[in-house]
């Protein structure tokens, strides 16, 4: 089984250290989501898996052969379509130019995007349209390992529900393993099976949430009460300067979370 495994990372930006003993698995099919305050080095993490950075120290054994990311900016190509934009991953492929641009535009009808929308270059989209296309694009190439630096930041309540379903179809049907960095903890409780807590000064992991809860069950009012259980953690608390809970009663049974070894 394909996964990306890290022991004992540290990461500097001249003498400051930035990740600290980073130690983490990912399997095939899993969804780890990375949460903690800005600054916390949830982006420098992200760059060294994806290779546009090297780690000072550690290791990292990654046997996944598709990787993809896509980003809180789409970062789209503004002269090329929003077609040939998703298309882009497929040129690595054997399949023919007429090939690539079928195989685009079913993903970007699956994605909301009609004939017309395909046809329009950047600046001539929304900004939900152009999010639609970047992940489009990443899961064109029908990745292994998706990587996702808060794609969905920017996006309205009703355009990220959206967008979660349809990820969720995709990295399903293909069992996609996904590496999530969010500040959205209510985002990470409904797309991870994993969630991984980090403090900053220097970014390390100080809580690991693993949710026992299938994706299916995973109604509103279970998401909203492990939400909020999670918010009531130490960790959390402390990390997001979040103020004291008036109790520490924890009466869910939905998942179980420990502190990383």
């Amino acid at each position: 089984m394909s996964h990306l495994r890290i022991q004992n990372l540290s990461h500097r930006y001249g003498l400051t250290e930035v990740l600290e003993q980073i130690n983490l698995d990912l399997s095939a099919g899993q969804t780890l989501a990375l949460v903690g305050p800005s600054g916390c080095g949830k982006s420098t993490l992200l760059h060294i898996v994806a290779g546009l950075l090297i780690a000072s120290d550690g290791k990292i054994n990654m046997t996944f052969d598709r990787v993809s990311c896509a980003f809180q900016e789409p970062r789209l190509m503004p002269w090329k379509s929003a077609l040939d934009n998703i298309a882009l991953g497929l040129k690595a492929s054997r399949l023919s130019r007429s090939q690539r641009r079928h195989e685009a535009a079913q993903l970007g009808h699956r994605m909301g995007l009609s004939t017309e929308d395909l046809d329009k270059y950047p600046h001539e989209l929304s900004g939900g349209m152009q999010s639609r296309v970047s992940l489009a694009r990443a899961l064109a190439i029908r990745p292994d390992l998706l990587l996702l630096d808060e794609p969905f930041s920017a996006l309205d309540i009703g355009l990220k529900t959206e967008l979660y379903q349809l990820l969720s179809e995709q990295t399903v049907h293909n069992k996609t393993a996904v590496f999530l960095i969010t500040h959205d903890l209510m985002e990470a409780v409904r797309l991870s099976d994993r969630i991984m807590v980090m403090a900053a000064e220097p970014g390390r992991f100080v809580h690991e949430l693993v949710l026992q809860t299938p994706h299916e069950e995973r109604d509103n009012a279970w998401i909203y009460q492990t939400t909020g259980e999670l918010m009531m953690t130490d960790a959390v608390r402390i990390g997001f300067e979040l103020p004291a809970p008036i109790t520490s009663a924890r009466t869910s049974t939905a998942s179980h979370d420990r502190s990383p070894s």
